[in-house]
């Protein structure tokens, strides 16, 4: 029912779910643990996963399983009921199983494990009442069996961890996770010997805290795990167990039933087609968004300044001086209008397309296709979603590098998301591809001219990218690559109304407060440079005077370079104020034709190809938005890395422009 609220775990990026239901007068708190496949922890998400499992106490651990691949998936079951008895098996996605020619005995596998086993398809809430009923038994009564005893083939390994086990369990008598914690010293688990040493287990065990006696186990396993290799040991038994078991519990499932996934990936990750059919998705995308968009978008900037016009009226009413009324709403509210109007439409089209390729079982799949190429320079694979993320918003795409999990390279990857052109920036793009690109094709082809115009400049700054990536991981950032397991998922049918909730709700409406909030001094801004005089002119045209000469030296002028600095806060703002200074006016103004807008730049303002070249270059490579800065100070939590997000591209934006201006007036 998604009743639910977010945050963060604590000193974490990873982010945590919370929610609640009841069931026989009785309320439960579920709290959902970061997805893994171990708990052999290597990642973030896994050692939370299995410190809060180890130290959490949780009265049930659901261990969600897909039907289609139980063998991978009964590696982490295993390794859970290492952790702590009270387990229920939730058998999901029976439905793929079942199309797929898998056929899953539950029975036999609850009688294998030791614990409930449910099936279930959760897209459908087929088996859900079944499954809470199972919860509500191991969280009141029954208490499942202990899983049968640890087995290494090893004559060695089973000796050492016999030994440790017997130690840990003369230390801790009561202790239901012995065979693990035996396990994780017997392997030299930092975390695991720091819990022993601070009292963690002790506390677990409920038993007193006995330094020496907590010091003299850490002692023991440390030299006995010296004289074994236990984690291949460990790893080769548990994945032996999940073979024996699965060949047991499942039947068929030949290479037919995914005959038509194979057919698919044939062509979705091939080095021939691979790359062009992923351009054309993000072309498909591009233009569902944009043709999308623009009535919405048109629509709902009509509405907002009606609403403006009442608010004129009501300041006028209530006898607000003229300078207040022009500054809360021919300034802010105005500012604000725009952002909203330009944001909203593109993010509720541009956010739930992504988010259904994500559900479809594509985007894994791109990320399979890019993973060498960030792989070359230096990057993490998962960059490739990170970045499908900053074409909506660069903020939102910040936030989605949690899902890398090297700090070395979400770093990378939070510092280099800026090159991916957002929402604030694709009214000026979109602009110039019209106005001095598709312009001089005839209009049946314009508009796909314009289109292929934007892939070109995202594949532009995919380039930069993996530039700065490969800058960045050999200088500053440097350190040996990571590793990463990608699953290529089944293709499934899209859940369109969870796919729209959580796209719209947390995706949309979350980067949009983040940018209406800080955008608001904008539109402020920029009423009052248009409004307070200096000499014979404005603040502002005094302002544009003093920057022209630099602007020049970069294919700008004075005012593109005056309206992307009040447009720090929000980018949506840039076309505005470019217009507003251009034509003079004392408040934020669009021109509503085209010709109009190409007469007032080329003929009154002396634009040339050249400077629409080189906006667009600085468009897209210059420092993030306000509210992109801030997300990344939130991320990192370093003043440092923050002012780098910022000054990196910039720096980059006004070296591309200086040498493509000069070399094209070089050759005239």
């Amino acid at each position: 029912g998604l009743r639910q609220h977010t945050g963060n775990w604590p000193g974490k990026t990873v982010t945590r779910a919370e929610g609640s239901f009841r069931f026989q007068d009785k309320k439960y708190n579920l709290i959902d643990l970061p997805g893994t496949y171990s708990l052999l922890a290597r990642t973030t998400d896994e050692e939370i996963a299995r410190d809060f499992l180890l130290l959490g106490k949780p009265d049930v651990v659901v261990v969600v399983v897909d039907a289609t691949c139980l063998e991978r998936n009964l590696n982490l079951v295993l390794q859970v009921l290492r952790v702590t008895p009270n387990v229920v098996v939730c058998l999901n996605l029976m439905d793929e199983a079942e199309r797929h020619g898998v056929k899953v005995d539950a029975r036999a596998l609850e009688e294998e494990l030791g614990v409930p086993v449910v099936p279930t398809v959760a897209t459908k809430r087929k088996g859900l009442e079944r499954l809470v009923a199972a919860i509500a038994r191991i969280a009141s009564a029954e208490k499942p069996s202990p899983p049968p005893a640890f087995n290494l083939e090893d004559d060695d390994a089973r000796d050492a961890f016999e030994r440790t086990l017997e130690a840990v369990r003369a230390t801790y008598p009561s202790l239901d996770a012995a065979e693990w914690v035996a396990l994780r010293l017997l392997e030299r688990d930092e975390s695991m010997v720091e819990a022993v040493r601070a009292g963690d287990i002790a506390e677990l065990a409920g038993v007193s805290h006995d330094a020496e006696a907590a010091e003299r186990l850490i002692q023991e396993a440390t030299a006995l795990a010296n004289s074994v290799d236990a984690t291949d040991a460990t790893v080769r038994a548990i994945f032996r167990e999940a073979e024996r078991i699965a060949s047991r519990v499942v039947q068929g499932g030949s290479a037919k039933g995914r005959k038509f996934d194979r057919a698919l990936d044939r062509v979705l990750t091939s080095k021939l087609f691979g790359f062009p059919v992923m351009l054309a998705m993000l072309a498909a995308v591009f233009w569902l968004t944009i043709a999308g968009a623009n009535v919405p978008s048109a629509m709902l900037a009509d509405w907002l300044f009606l609403l403006e016009e009442r608010l004129l009226g009501l300041m006028a009413a209530i006898g607000s001086p003229a300078w207040l009324t022009g500054f809360l709403i021919e300034g802010v509210y105005r500012g604000l209008a725009w952002v909203v109007s330009v944001m909203l439409p593109p993010m509720a089209i541009f956010f739930p397309a992504f988010t259904l390729l994500e559900d479809l079982g594509y985007l894994p799949r791109a990320a399979f296709n890019l993973d060498k190429v960030f792989q070359k320079v230096g990057g993490h694979g998962k960059m490739a979603l990170t970045m499908a993320m900053g074409f909506g918003c660069n903020a939102a795409g910040v936030i989605s590098t949690r899902i890398i999990d090297s700090p070395r390279e979400r770093l990378i990857a939070i510092i280099t998301n800026n090159f991916m052109p957002c929402n604030g920036r694709w009214p000026t793009l979109i602009l110039l591809a019209t106005v001095f690109i598709a312009a001089a094709f005839p209009p049946a082809v314009g508009a796909l001219v314009g289109a292929g115009t934007l892939v070109g400049v995202v594949l532009l700054g995919f380039i930069v990218t993996l530039v700065v990536t490969y800058g960045l991981s050999r200088t500053a950032l440097k350190g040996a690559a990571s590793a990463f397991a990608l699953e290529l998922p089944p293709y499934r049918k899209p859940q369109v109304l969870r796919v729209l909730y959580t796209s719209l709700i947390d995706r949309t409406i979350f980067v949009l407060w983040r940018a209406v909030v800080i955008a608001a001094p904008a539109g402020g801004l920029a009423w009052i440079l248009g409004n307070v005089s200096m000499g014979d002119g404005t603040l502002m045209s005094g302002i544009v005077d003093f920057l022209d000469p630099f602007g020049r030296l970069f294919g700008l002028d004075g005012v593109i370079i005056l309206a992307y600095i009040v447009a720090i806060p929000a980018n949506e703002v840039v076309v505005p104020t470019m217009l507003m200074a251009y034509l003079n006016y004392n408040k934020l103004i669009e021109i509503e034709s085209m010709a109009e807008l190409k007469h007032l730049l080329v003929v009154e303002n002396d634009w040339t190809i050249l400077t629409a070249v080189c906006l667009m270059l600085f468009s897209l490579l210059h420092n993030p938005c306000s509210t992109t800065l801030w997300t990344i100070f939130k991320e990192t939590g370093s003043k440092k890395w923050t002012l780098v997000s910022a000054l990196l591209p910039l720096g980059i934006a006004f070296l591309v422009c200086f040498l493509v201006a000069q070399t094209a007036r070089l050759f005239g």
